[in-house]
């Protein structure tokens, strides 16, 4: 049964630019890892301040793996060389669900 996580990011006005930057070059970090089946990246559009972060894996196994392997690596602050990046997100709550049923456009 495939697992989705959605990472609730809280994220100033003034750092929305940055975020959506660091996610778009983010260069198909989650794509290549096993068991991973969809990513967005949602951005408010009224109302709120907070950006989700939608992941669908194979299993809890796949995303667990993910987060101990390619995720841990790419937030390390700074690479040789770099100077560490400040955060754009100022909180973060991660929600997990089973996805019990799903659909698709009929063809």
């Amino acid at each position: 049964m495939s697992v989705v996580k959605i990472n609730v990011l809280t994220v100033p006005a003034e750092q929305r630019e940055v975020l959506e930057q660091r996610f778009a070059s983010r260069a198909g970090a989650v794509e290549n890892s096993d068991g991973f089946e969809w990513f967005e990246l949602l951005r408010p559009v009224e109302g709120t301040d907070q950006y989700l972060v939608y992941t669908r894996w194979r299993d809890e196994e796949s995303f667990k793996a993910w987060m101990e392997g390619p995720m841990k690596a790419a937030h390390q602050h700074g690479g040789e060389g770099e100077a560490p990046k400040r955060p754009a997100a100022s909180g973060s709550t991660l929600w997990s669900f089973e996805v019990v049923q799903s659909a698709g456009p009929k063809a």
